[in-house]
């Protein structure tokens, strides 16, 4: 199977190193060809116009969702003209008591063809194999919910 990289780059530029006292912005690149500026969520210090750790995630679970539902729309012969998504991260305590992502909520919109339409049931269905499919989705495990539109 592929093994799949981006390289991460942080330096300090606080004259000191104390608890609390440094910036976590930092750049991640991808592919060697582009950078995006991330940081701690803003709650925890970071700055807003950076994506931050947990962004990043819902980032991943939405495109690698997105992706699974048009492979398996084009499959069926849907014509899909669009699909949009907001994807929310809910921080807060797992069981054992320690600060996590507890759930991502996925809220896709898909648009077809003029003409063309999908029973809402099937749709949601085909939404639930994407969800089951998806790559990053089964590495998350129970902390995903898609919401239909």
């Amino acid at each position: 199977m592929s093994d799949l990289s981006i390289e991460l780059h942080w330096h300090r530029t606080e004259s000191g190193f104390v608890p609390g006292k440094y910036s976590a912005e930092h750049v991640v690149r991808y592919n060697n060809s582009y950078e995006v500026r991330a940081d701690a969520a803003p709650d925890w210090g970071g700055k807003a116009e950076n994506t931050n750790p947990e962004q990043a995630l819902a980032s991943a679970l939405s495109s690698c969702h997105m992706m699974t539902f048009l492979a398996l729309a084009a499959k069926a012969n849907w014509p899909v003209a669009s699909y949009h998504d907001h994807a929310v991260a809910h921080l807060g305590k797992n069981p054992k008591g320690q600060m996590s992502v507890t759930r991502i909520d996925l809220h896709p919109v898909v648009r077809f063809d003029t003409g063309f339409s999908v029973d809402d049931k099937i749709l949601a269905d085909m939404q639930d194999r994407a969800h089951r499919y998806c790559f990053i989705a089964n590495t998350l495990a129970d902390s995903v919910e898609i919401n239909v539109l």
